[in-house]
Formats: C-alpha cells, structure tokens, sequence
C-alpha cells in the first residue's frame, strides 16, 4: 500500500484542488491496481476543511498542534500502522501532477525530493518572480528538499526515525537523517507538484515568507548569499556541494501548519 499524507492548517481555499488532484494521482494505471490511502491531518482547523475532506474517499485526523513536523508525523504513523510500504508528502496548497506518485516510484530508490513549480505569482512584483526563477534549479540532481513534494520507502523513514516535531525545516532534518543512514536519494525533476506563492504563511520562517522577503533583496547578485526558508519545505542553497541547505534557492516546504 501507498500512503500520502497532507498536514494542512484552516486550507479550506485550497484544500479541495490538492485533494482532487491526489485522487487522480492515486488512480494513474502505472501504479497497477496498488492501492493508495491519502491521510489529511487537520491540524487546529476553524474553517471548513474538515467538510472538504470528508466530502471524499480520505482520511482526516484530527490534532492541536499547529506544528508542521507533528503533523507529517502523525499521519505517517497511522499510515505505517496499516502497512504503508511507501510515504509520500505534500502540502494542501499544492496540486500533484496526476503521474506524481508513478514518477516517485518509477525512480527505484528509498528517498526522492522532487522540486515544486509555481504557476501564479499574482500576489509579487516580476521582480520578485524573477529573483526567485534566477536561482531554483529545476532539474536533475537539485538540491532543494520540498515536504510538498517528497517520498521514501517506509523502511528508510523508520530507520531514520521519521519527522521530527520541528515546526519549521522538518523536511529537512528527515532528509539529513536519511543522508546519514547513507539512504541513495533521488533529487529528481520528474515527479511534477505545483505549489503556492502565497503571502499568508501558515508556518513562520517558510517558503511564504521567503518568497516576500525577495522583495526586499537589494540586486539579484546580491540573492547569491540568501540560505532563506523552504517551501514548508524548500531549501536554500548551500554553497558547498552536497550540502542540503535551507530554503530558496538552494533546498524545502509548505502545509498544514506550513
């Protein structure tokens, strides 16, 4: 079995088209037949939420954390208890391509960190669109750790002792653990995830804030020396090769408390 888990914290404008979007995902013929569970964790929603998702064949939990970590904790914990063989992680403000978990799999390996497009950039200047399209390196052999667009087998996760309670960077602190258990992972551009660029960030510290912080970036040279937040999850870039760094534009995350 397949497992996916979204934390998501009052994403009731979002929601709906992420979980859509995981159900096509959940049915791509390359997957065989296998069956795919999707968890959402409601993490301290006041909005409607809840109603979206069980509106559809998921499963919501619900905790009081308002913590990122906790939350991608908690659903991979009750999905490894029913016998997820793999965990795959994105937020609720972000849209999975309908092969993303066939492209996952199709990579043959214990971790993949995908990268994350963003598709409309209404709320920032070109300016800071530009900034930000200057340093992500969409291809293969990135180096950004994005929660909205991760995988790994459940044994490589659990040897690694799985996310922390960190409310922010937790995507990459699994990531760290996992380098250090010498898990091969995938920095693949293949699986395919459009996320947010909102300004209302859910975690503080995030990908949200990172993106508005590019506003006030002086010169595109001078982004060189950003290491920014990630997409509840992203990373930033480290200078040094090899190193996952965090945010912007040099690593990953976004999501329920994200």
């Amino acid at each position: 079995m397949i497992g996916v888990v979204v934390p998501a914290h009052d994403e009731e404008a979002s929601l709906a088209a992420c979980l859509d979007a995981l159900l096509r995902a959940a049915s791509h013929p390359d997957l065989g037949g296998e069956e795919v569970r999707i968890v959402v964790v409601l993490d301290d929603c006041r909005d409607r939420s809840a109603e979206i998702v069980m509106a559809r064949v998921v499963t919501g939990l619900r905790i009081e954390a308002r913590n990122v970590g906790v939350a991608r904790c908690h659903g991979a914990a009750h999905l490894l208890a029913a016998g997820a063989r793999w965990l795959a992680f994105t937020d609720a403000d972000s849209v999975v391509d309908q092969r993303w978990l066939a492209d996952q799999l199709s990579l043959q390996c214990d971790a993949v960190c995908g990268c994350v497009t963003v598709e409309d950039w209404s709320e920032h200047t070109d300016v800071v669109r530009l900034r930000y399209l200057a340093h992500y390196q969409h291809h293969d052999d990135h180096r950004h750790v994005h929660g909205a667009n991760l995988g790994v087998s459940s044994r490589a996760y659990t040897a690694a002792g799985g996310f922390s309670g960190l409310a922010l960077g937790e995507d990459v602190a699994l990531v760290q653990a996992l380098q250090a258990n010498g898990v091969a992972i995938k920095w693949s551009a293949l699986p395919r995830v459009v996320t947010s660029a909102r300004k209302a960030a859910r975690a503080r510290g995030g990908f949200a804030d990172f993106v508005v912080g590019l506003a006030a970036v002086a010169s595109v040279s001078g982004m060189g020396s950003l290491a920014g937040p990630a997409k509840a999850g992203g990373v930033a870039e480290a200078a040094s090769a090899g190193n996952v760094a965090v945010a912007g534009l040099a690593g990953p995350a976004a999501g329920a408390a994200a």
